[in-house]
C-alpha cells in the first residue's frame, strides 16, 4: 500500500481531538467521523494534516502549497453554512489538479438540490413524490395536485436539518406555518413532498464507472410514541439518547426476496448515474405495501463514522473500514487520472 499525504478537510469546529478518552458518545458525535477518519488514516500510515475550513479558501490555498498533499479527503457537507456550497470547493479542488474523495461538483449540485434532482429522475421515468418548491418572499400557494399530508423540508439542506414531526402537514394553513418556519431558520427555498406511507430504505453505492452496492439497508422504530410517524427526523440522526427510548434499529432489510432486493440495487445504481455521482453516496427510498417505490432523494457523501450505515453496509461487501477509506482515495485518484491533460 502506497503511503501518502493526505489532507483531511473538516468543517471549522469539527476538528478531531488527539484523544477521546472520558468523552461520552453524544460528546463524540458530532466529530465522530472525523476523528475516525484521521485515527483509521493515520494507522494505515498515511501523514495526516487536518485543515478545518470556514468561510475562506485561503487556507487551503496555502495547505496545498506547503504540505503538496497527494489527496484531500474531503468531509465537508456545507461552505460558508451553505450546503449548497460545498461544490465550489470541490471545483476549486479540480481547478488545483489535486485528487479528492467522494462526490464531483456536478454530481454535488444536482444531488444537493432536491427539487432539480428530481425532476431529472422523472425525466428519466424513475418515480419520486409530487412535490413544490417555495421560495422566501413569495406565496405558499399549494398546486392542486399536491395532497396532503405533504412532508416540508430545506430544498437545499440535508443530515434532516430542520425535519421534525412537525414537518409532516395536513393542511394549508400547517402548510404555510412550516414553510416560513424553513424559510427563516433553515434556507431560503423549501420543498413540500407527498409524504409517503412505506418502509424507510436505503442503498449505499460506492464507484465511478464500476459501481458497487451495499445490501439494501432499513431503518425502523420499536417504540415510537403513539401519533408520530417513521421518519427519519433531525432528533432520530442526532439525539442518542431518544435513539434508545425510541428503539431505532438500522440494518439490513430483513423479509424482501433476492429479486426486489436486486431490483433496488440497481434502481440505486442507475439514480446515481444519472445524476453524475461519484466516489460514493446513500440513496434513500419509501417502499409502499403495494411494492411501488418512491426515491426521495441521494445523499452524496454520507456519513463515514464508523460503526454508521453507509461502512456497516459496506462492510458485508468484505470492505473493513480501513479497507473502506483506502477504496474511497483509490476512487478519487482514480478519478483524477481520467482528467484532461
Amino acid at each position: 500500500m502506497r503511503k501518502r499525504r493526505v489532507l483531511l478537510l473538516v468543517h471549522e469546529g469539527l476538528e478531531p481531538p488527539a484523544s477521546i478518552e472520558g468523552l461520552s458518545s453524544q460528546e463524540i458525535s458530532p466529530f465522530k467521523a472525523e476523528y475516525d477518519v484521521r485515527v483509521t488514516l493515520e494507522e494505515l500510515g498515511h501523514e495526516v494534516r487536518v485543515l478545518a475550513l470556514g468561510d475562506e479558501l485561503a487556507p487551503l490555498r496555502e495547505a496545498i502549497a506547503e504540505f503538496r498533499p497527494h489527496v484531500a479527503f474531503n468531509m465537508l457537507v456545507h461552505f460558508r453554512g451553505l450546503a449548497n456550497m460545498d461544490a465550489h470547493v470541490v471545483s476549486y479542488l479540480e481547478l488545483q489538479r489535486l485528487a479528492y474523495t467522494g462526490v464531483n461538483p456536478r454530481g454535488l449540485v444536482l444531488a444537493n438540490d432536491k427539487a432539480l434532482s428530481k425532476k431529472i429522475l422523472s425525466f428519466h421515468r424513475i418515480r419520486v413524490p409530487g412535490f413544490a418548491v417555495f421560495g422566501k418572499g413569495g406565496r405558499t400557494k399549494r398546486p392542486s395536485r399536491l395532497e396532503f399530508p405533504l412532508i416540508v423540508k430545506g430544498a437545499t439542506e440535508h443530515a434532516s436539518l430542520g425535519i421534525a414531526q412537525a414537518s409532516i402537514v395536513k393542511s394549508d394553513d400547517e402548510l404555510a406555518q412550516r414553510v416560513d418556519y424553513i424559510q427563516r431558520t433553515v434556507c431560503p427555498e423549501a420543498i413540500a413532498e407527498q409524504y409517503i406511507e412505506g418502509r424507510e430504505l436505503t442503498v449505499s453505492v460506492m464507484g465511478n464507472q464500476r459501481l458497487e452496492t451495499g445490501p439494501v439497508w432499513e431503518l425502523s422504530f420499536d417504540n415510537l410514541p403513539a401519533g408520530s410517524q417513521p421518519i427519519a427526523t433531525h432528533k432520530v440522526k442526532w439525539d442518542h439518547a431518544y435513539q434508545e427510548r425510541i428503539g431505532l434499529r438500522s440494518g439490513a432489510a430483513v423479509d424482501l426476496e433476492a429479486s426486489e432486493q436486486e431490483r433496488l440495487q440497481k434502481l440505486a445504481k442507475r439514480i446515481y448515474r444519472v445524476l453524475g455521482l461519484s466516489g460514493y453516496a446513500r440513496v434513500d427510498m419509501r417502499l409502499r405495501e403495494d411494492g411501488k417505490v418512491f426515491v426521495l432523494e441521494a445523499n452524496p457523501n454520507p456519513d463515514l463514522s464508523f460503526g454508521e450505515d453507509f461502512a456497516e453496509s459496506m462492510e458485508t461487501r468484505g470492505y473493513e473500514y480501513a479497507q473502506l477509506l483506502e477504496k474511497l482515495i483509490r476512487l478519487g485518484e482514480g478519478r483524477a487520472a481520467s482528467w484532461p491533460g
